[in-house]
């Protein structure tokens, strides 16, 4: 009776566990009605290192009595030229302006602003802008959303024109310039979007000079404002390729020198361009539209240096590491896929000859010195990924050649990760480098996440602030690689444990993954830990023998239903701007606007199955498994009949990474990156189950009874003369013996006519 029970309790177990760690959210304070009067000022193009005290100095000094932050620019378009981010700016949602751009920069287009009275301005293609955001774009952008949303607002300029202007076409009041004294102007309406002009040059003279006059225009704004206002300066586009990071400063009552923060990034001192829009509405107190918009209020936090240059330096630095990782992720990830591509085809001889034969006829065994440095290079190979995150660590992005510098640092961390695991004390067991390249790669993501996800904003191997998708928690690549990791320490240490006790430990270790992946606090991945429990729940039912039957994969199935239905129960009774990414669904869902996400996600896995190195690592890997190590000669069979936990942890990361990757859009980023783990482990473990398979000699404490250790060799003695598991705790109990010994002995009874050789073949499931 109770053997039934056991599935139904750990399922209970891990759902409980999974919901527990997906409930609470972090606040980030509530905005409030502080305003009355609102200016938004925009200066396209302008970055954190643009403002100095002696070039900017009316700049240099709202900053330092106001909030500031990074301002990630994204549009519905990439780069963000001008005129998609005063687009995107009014309607608080990615959009675009409608035409065609040649070789992906930022074209001089110039945006008709008809004045047919003196008073407001009209614009002539707002009609087919709205079509065009509605119609092919997959955001429902409303452009104008945000003039709508307030009685009458005012634009200077023809950028602050397209943020103001109405669906159709109108703007309430317009000035093409900023006047002598704009002050009647900009009291005039609640809200004023005022366009200080564009720093675009790539000369600093000029830059420098383009600067100067934004902050002269900036002057007059501020001389004339309003009482009782919030004023706002943004960088609020790119004006070329790399995007950048840019400036976002708010000033007035209630903003006094603090780190701008919005629940959109849920990252202190981050926020987006969407978010400026219903930053000014919450500040007048006017109610949001609905639907409309997909940024969220941002608020000012505490914690910013007193000292404004120390303060600033910090967004400048972050730009700065952001500018460099794309090129340096870009090579990166293509060398790691050539590596295991080229890896992968030197490792298929060995395989085919690695198993020694019984009698005096056979294929000529390898040299040990060369599967001892393929095995160093599996090794290197499983731990490059944690070293690039670790890499981090170090400013390499400030030298001149920020490529060679990231390269040199991860190179020593690889090698250092490498002699780590070599002089370990289990190295010499079949499982030993398995358990200690797991443990390194779960470590170092599980320690970064703990510690606020440093070493994945804006790094190499986590995600960019310029790409607008991820600003905390667990990224793609960290996902995919705490997937593997932490499973295949479950089952190294299940398979250390007695046969009863295995699923216990699988859960208990994957139950704290799920809670480090699904915690608001930790890795903020609502999917990923949905799909992590699926992962979980596999292994932990076949992680003490037998196959994946029907029953066992309903309970796992039911598992995952189970914590996404809990999830979305908690998570709908949220307010809007604090839902996690499943509640936020099934409120699209139940407002009809479910499409729109489904098709943003389908799209942009198939952008991403096309255009990512890590499909290749993906698919190379999950060829090199279904053509060669599951083959008959290839030892994985051998590997998963000795060890079932271990076949358990990678059935478990299989379907965890595959159901990760779908849910969350990144197609096969997040098996790439776990197969970068989990495929040189499998081969290297393999290729020393088959050194092992003609073993013809007796375990310790057992006479008689079969065992996994060496060919020929003394009981306990490797190839090399290092300790096997057979010696030691790694092959099954808690005795020591190997798992053929305690596993099925009245199996094993059975075949002593063949031989204590043809009994070590048998697999134990």
């Amino acid at each position: 009776m109770m053997r039934r029970l056991i599935p139904v309790l750990l399922t209970l177990l891990v759902v409980a566990l999974g919901i527990t760690a997906l409930s609470a959210r972090p606040g980030t304070g509530d905005p409030e009605h502080s305003a009355d009067f609102v200016v938004l000022a925009g200066v396209a193009g302008l970055r954190w290192d643009d403002v100095d005290p002696e070039i900017t100095p009316a700049l240099w000094r709202l900053a330092e009595e106001g909030s500031i932050g990074s301002l990630a620019v994204r549009s519905a378009h990439r780069p963000t030229c001008p005129v998609d981010g005063w687009l995107t700016l009014g309607a608080g949602n990615f959009a675009a302006w409608h035409g065609s751009r040649p070789g992906g920069g930022c074209p001089a287009a110039g945006v008709a602003v008809e004045q047919p009275d003196g008073i407001g301005a009209y614009l002539p293609d707002q009609e087919n802008v709205v079509a065009h955001n509605r119609d092919q774009l997959a955001w429902g952008a409303t452009p104008g959303a945000l003039s709508e949303s307030v009685r009458c607002s005012v634009a200077v300029g023809p950028g602050a024109a397209v943020a103001a202007a109405r669906p159709f076409g109108r703007v309430d009041r317009y000035a093409p310039d900023l006047p002598a004294d704009p002050a009647g102007l900009l009291g005039s309406c609640v809200l004023s979007i005022v366009d200080l002009g564009t720093v675009d040059s790539a000369d600093p003279a000029v830059r420098a000079d383009q600067a100067r006059q934004a902050d002269a225009r900036l002057v007059r704004v501020l001389a004339a404002r309003p009482p009782r206002s919030l004023v706002m300066v943004a960088g609020v586009s790119d004006t070329d390729t790399p995007s950048r990071l840019h400036v976002a400063v708010a000033n007035g009552p209630g903003w006094e020198r603090g780190w701008l923060t919005s629940p959109s990034t849920t990252r202190q001192g981050y926020l987006q361009l969407v978010d400026l829009a219903p930053t000014a509405l919450a500040a007048l107190g006017r109610p949001m539209p609905e639907r409309l918009f997909l940024g969220s209020a941002a608020v000012p936090v505490g914690g910013r240096p007193a000292d404004l240059r120390a303060a600033i330096d910090v967004p400048a630095d972050a730009d700065r590491e952001a500018g460099a990782r794309r090129p340096v992720a870009d090579w990166f990830f293509t060398l790691l896929a050539v590596a295991q591509v080229a890896l992968a085809v030197a490792v298929l001889p060995l395989l085919r000859r690695a198993r020694r034969h019984a009698g005096p006829h056979g294929p000529q065994p390898v040299s040990r010195r060369v599967v001892a440095t393929v095995e160093l290079l599996l090794i290197a190979a499983a731990l490059a990924v944690p070293a690039a995150l670790l890499a981090d660590a170090a400013p390499w992005w400030r030298g001149q050649y920020a490529g060679w510098w990231f390269t040199a640092v991860t190179v020593l961390l690889i090698v250092g990760g490498t002699a780590a695991v070599r002089f370990s004390p289990g190295h010499g067991r079949t499982l030993g480098p398995l358990g200690a390249v797991a443990g390194l790669a779960t470590l170092v993501v599980g320690v970064d996440v703990l510690t606020g996800s440093r070493l994945q904003l804006n790094g190499v191997i986590g995600y960019s602030a310029l790409d607008g998708g991820r600003y905390a928690g667990l990224g793609t690549v960290g996902l995919g690689v705490f997937i593997a990791g932490s499973l295949l320490c479950g089952g190294w240490l299940a398979q250390r444990a007695p046969r009863a006790w295995r699923p216990m430990v699988m859960v208990v270790i994957g139950g704290a993954a799920v809670v480090t992946v699904g915690s608001p606090y930790l890795g903020a991945d609502s999917t990923g830990a949905i799909a992590l429990t699926a992962g979980v729940s596999v292994a932990a039912a076949i992680c003490a023998g037998g196959w994946l039957t029907m029953t066992r994969l309903a309970w796992a199935t039911m598992a995952g239903l189970a914590l996404t239905v809990g999830f979305a129960m908690i998570d709908l009774r949220r307010a809007a701007a604090d839902r996690g990414s499943v509640g936020r669904f099934l409120a699209a869902l139940g407002e009809g606007t479910g499409g729109l996400t489904v098709h943003r996600a389908s799209t942009a896995n198939v952008e991403t199955l096309f255009h990512s190195p890590l499909t290749v690592l993906a698919l190379v890997g999950a060829a090199l498994v279904w053509l060669a190590l599951l083959q008959p000669w290839g030892g994985l069979v051998r590997l998963f009949g000795i060890y079932p936990a271990v076949r358990a942890a990678m059935a478990g990361t299989a379907v965890a990474a595959g159901v990760g990757g779908l849910l969350g859009g990144v197609a096969l980023d997040v098996a790439g990156a776990a197969a970068a783990l989990v495929v040189p482990m499998a081969a290297l473990a393999a290729l020393r189950v088959l050194d092992h398979a003609t073993d013809r000699t007796q375990p310790r404490g057992r006479p008689g009874a079969a065992d996994s250790g060496i060919a020929g060799r003394p009981a306990g003695a490797g190839r090399s003369g290092t300790p096997d598991e057979s010696a030691g705790p790694d092959g099954g109990g808690t005795d020591g013996r190997a798992e053929t010994e305690t596993a099925e002995p009245a199996r094993l009874a059975r075949v002593p006519a063949q031989g204590p050789a043809a009994a070590a073949e048998m697999p134990t499931t």
